[in-house]
C-alpha cells in the first residue's frame, strides 16, 4: 500500500478499488480510499474498561491509534493462523483507526454497478454490510466501517446537538435532493435537516436514482432551478457513486447549475481534489452536520 497514490482511480469513473481481506474463511472488503497502509501486527497496549471490540492501542509512526478486532465485531472466532494476521490502518470521518483482520489477499478494481445492496431479508437497519460484490464465483461483503466505529463510540457519529445550538430557524420550502445509501443516515439526515428548517427533502438510495429523478424533471422542460435548489450526495453508494453523480450533473446542460454538496466520510486533505475535479460546489466531511447546514444556508438561502 506504499504505492497507494499510483493506484487511485480518476475521479468520476464510477469505479472503485477494494482491499479484500479475510475474517476466518469469509471474504470482506474495504474501499482503498479509506486505507492509509497495511502493516504486520504490532504490540498492543490493553486499555482497562475499553469497549469489547477494542483490543487496545498501538503506536505507529508517532501516532497512538486504537485497534478494532473485526472478528469480535462480526462474531467470528479468533484467528487460527495469527502469523497471517494484518493491521489495516484506515482514515475516514476525520479519524484514524486500525482494523485487525486475519489476512489481506488482494486489491480488486470494480464498478459500483457490480455492488448489490444487501436485502433486508437477511439484514436489518442494524447490520454492518453496505454491499455485496460477486467476483469469480465468490461473494465479498463490503463492510460499513462508519457504523462499526459509531457502535463503539456513538459520539463519533453525526451529532445533532450542533443543529439545536443554532436556535429556532424558519422553515424553508427550498427543495433538496439527497443521495445516501444508508437507511440509518437517511433517517438521521431527514430529522436533522428538518430541525435546521429544511422540510422539503427527497431521498434516494444511490446516485443513479437521484440522477434519473433530476433528468426526469429537466425532460419536462421545466427550469431545474425552480424545482430543485440543491443536491447533497454521499460518495460510497451501490450503482452510482457521488463523484460520478456530480460529474454527470456538471455534464448535463439542464442540470449543471445545481449546487452539489458532497457529504462523505472520505473528505480528507488527500482526497478533496477528487470532488473538486468533478465540480462539487462544496465538500463536507461526516460527521460535521453543522458545517453541512452552514453550506446549505450559504448556497440556497
Amino acid at each position: 500500500m506504499e504505492e497507494r497514490s499510483s493506484i487511485l482511480l480518476e475521479s468520476g469513473t464510477n469505479e472503485l478499488e477494494i482491499v479484500e481481506f479475510l475474517i476466518a474463511t469469509n471474504r470482506f472488503a474495504i474501499n482503498v480510499m479509506k486505507v492509509r497502509e497495511i502493516v504486520k501486527p504490532a504490540p498492543i497496549t490493553k486499555i482497562p474498561h475499553s469497549h469489547t471490540h477494542i483490543e487496545g492501542i498501538i503506536e505507529l509512526r508517532g501516532e497512538v491509534l486504537p485497534v478494532v478486532d473485526l472478528a469480535k465485531v462480526l462474531h467470528f472466532p479468533p484467528s487460527e493462523n495469527p502469523e497471517h494476521d494484518k493491521f489495516i490502518v484506515a482514515e475516514f470521518n476525520q479519524l484514524k483507526v486500525v482494523f485487525h483482520v486475519h489476512d489481506v489477499t488482494r486489491i480488486h478494481r470494480i464498478s459500483w454497478k457490480q455492488i448489490e445492496k444487501p436485502s433486508q431479508m437477511y439484514q436489518g437497519l442494524e447490520a454492518q454490510i453496505i454491499g455485496v460484490v460477486k467476483l469469480e464465483g465468490q461473494m465479498i461483503l463490503l463492510l460499513d466501517f462508519e457504523k462499526i466505529i459509531a457502535d463503539i463510540n456513538p459520539d463519533l457519529g453525526i451529532n445533532t446537538q450542533k443543529i439545536k445550538n443554532l436556535g429556532n430557524r424558519e422553515r424553508s420550502q427550498k427543495k433538496i435532493i439527497v443521495a445516501e445509501d444508508s437507511p440509518l443516515l437517511r433517517k438521521l439526515l431527514q430529522d436533522t435537516l428538518a430541525e435546521a428548517g429544511y422540510v422539503s427533502v427527497e431521498f434516494f438510495e444511490n446516485g443513479e436514482d437521484a440522477l434519473h429523478y433530476l433528468q426526469s424533471i429537466a425532460d419536462t422542460g421545466k427550469d431545474i432551478a425552480d424545482e430543485v435548489q440543491l443536491v447533497i450526495t454521499d460518495i460510497e453508494m451501490p450503482q452510482m457513486d457521488g463523484h460520478h453523480l456530480t460529474k454527470r450533473i456538471r455534464e448535463d446542460d439542464k442540470l449543471k447549475k445545481l449546487p452539489v454538496i458532497i457529504f462523505s466520510s472520505l473528505i480528507t486533505d488527500d482526497l478533496r481534489h477528487k470532488g473538486e475535479k468533478v465540480g462539487a460546489t462544496a465538500q463536507v466531511s461526516k460527521p460535521e452536520i453543522g458545517e453541512l447546514v452552514n453550506m446549505i444556508d450559504a448556497h440556497i438561502l
